[in-house]
């Protein structure tokens, strides 16, 4: 790491240590007073690909032009414009061709499948969960303990982290042994939300598995942010969104993942669709379901093509960059901004995201130590300046460098305006 992490110059050269990784001029970079953001929020809200706005005119045009024949016309046919995806996103995910899916969101999508993998006994009633996750998981398995005429006070098992807000390998693992005889599923994030901690999900499903349980994982922060791996991790189904940092606009379709042991799931309850049915027999009409192939088979209705466009562009974009190319830019940009704030914020903020580079992606969670209203204060003059995080309750400000797109240099204008802050 640099000596002087203030240096300008020195700082401009990490980044063109990493001129092959980004992307910058590929994205619209929102403005402030006439100049580029220094956006972080990744995490929350990709930035927009310039060539989003092409791969949406011409469904646009086709549409026009074309009428209802669009969806048979062409490469880019509606029909089967899902799997113009879908190979990008199984890279990302690091799962097979066959067991990905573009798809309605992440909520929609969580509770299909749950509706397919999580199936209660007598014996075997409970679903286990990280205490504070996501309210979509919360309010979705909850949920589906009280639609199975389940109790969540007795059948939802919340594990506690540690002080640090941290959870241990030991704690999970323990955790799921201790219930194992009760255990129908563990539900558990890629990366937890607040923290920005990243899970090792192979460990995780293998302790399930050996409990007698299903897994399934929630990868909505993990996705385009950290390597992945979900076939060789063994996970029974995934879900995830691709609005993060993979770039596809706000509300975008989202994504799920079928292990290939499942094949189409035909032994599985399903909440069963139109489009889920095999494709060559989908326009008999038959009243007989067909499951499809993978995990296409739990589609339910012809995929928002107009919503799914944005996607192409994106992937196209991590297409062109070797992955690992990716994790070491934005590993350097977070070891960068975890000096900065070792060196010269320490008094005032503390970092409160794991340090192991394997335990870590793009985000970095800051802890503003005089308390909430002050990191209300600070969140607020950051955004005052053009320096865009965005505000986690109670009191985290979450910072996302994403290698297509942020800089070195945007972690030092972060940094500066931290200075200017503290100094005020």
């Amino acid at each position: 790491m640099l000596d002087n992490l203030f240096d300008a110059n020195a700082v401009a050269e990490l980044d063109r240590q990493f001129a092959d990784v980004t992307r910058r001029d590929a994205f619209r970079i929102p403005q402030h007073d006439g100049a580029d953001m220094a956006y972080f929020v990744g995490n929350s809200l990709g930035l927009q690909p310039v060539r989003a706005a092409d791969t949406v005119n011409e469904i646009l045009g086709k549409w026009a032009d074309l009428g209802v024949d669009g969806h048979f016309t062409g490469e880019t046919q509606w029909l089967t414009y899902h799997r113009l995806v879908r190979d990008g996103v199984a890279r990302l995910v690091g799962a097979e061709p066959s067991e990905v899916v573009a798809m309605n969101t992440l909520t929609v999508n969580l509770h299909l499948l749950m509706a397919s993998f999580f199936k209660p006994t007598n014996e075997r009633r409970a679903i286990l969960i990280e205490k504070g996750a996501f309210p979509t998981d919360s309010y979705v398995v909850q949920s589906q303990l009280e639609f199975h005429g389940l109790d969540p006070v007795h059948d939802l098992i919340e594990v506690e982290p540690a002080a640090d807000g941290w959870f241990s390998d030991e704690v999970i693992r323990n955790a799921i042994a201790d219930n194992a005889d009760r255990l129908a599923l563990v539900l558990w994030p890629g990366v937890q939300y607040r923290s920005g901690q990243v899970f090792d999900l192979k460990a995780i499903a293998a302790w399930a598995h050996e409990a007698g349980a299903m897994v399934g994982f929630d990868c909505a922060h993990s996705i385009g942010n950290v390597p992945m791996n979900l076939h060789d991790a063994d996970a029974d189904f995934a879900v995830w969104c691709h609005y993060k940092y993979v770039n596809s606009g706000p509300g975008a379709v989202a994504g799920a993942f079928v292990h290939s042991k499942h094949g189409n799931g035909s032994d599985r309850p399903r909440l069963a669709g139109w489009w889920g049915n095999r494709q060559d027999t989908r326009f008999k009409m038959a009243s007989h379901f067909e499951p499809a192939e993978g995990a296409e088979a739990w589609q339910l209705s012809n995929p928002p093509v107009l919503a799914m466009a944005p996607l192409r562009a994106s992937l196209e974009l991590f297409d062109s960059v070797p992955a690992e190319r990716r994790y070491a830019y934005a590993r350097s940009m977070t070891d960068y901004l975890f000096a900065l704030v070792d060196r010269h914020f320490a008094d005032t903020i503390e970092a409160v995201t794991p340090r192991e580079p394997e335990r870590r992606g793009c985000q970095v969670s800051l802890r503003i130590r005089a308390g909430r209203d002050k990191g209300r204060e600070l969140f607020s003059f950051l955004e005052s300046r053009g320096v865009l995080g965005d505000w986690r309750e109670p009191d985290v400000i979450r910072i996302a460098p994403v290698p297509l797109y942020n800089t070195h240099q945007d972690v030092l204008r972060l940094a500066n305006t931290l200075t200017e802050w503290c100094n005020g």
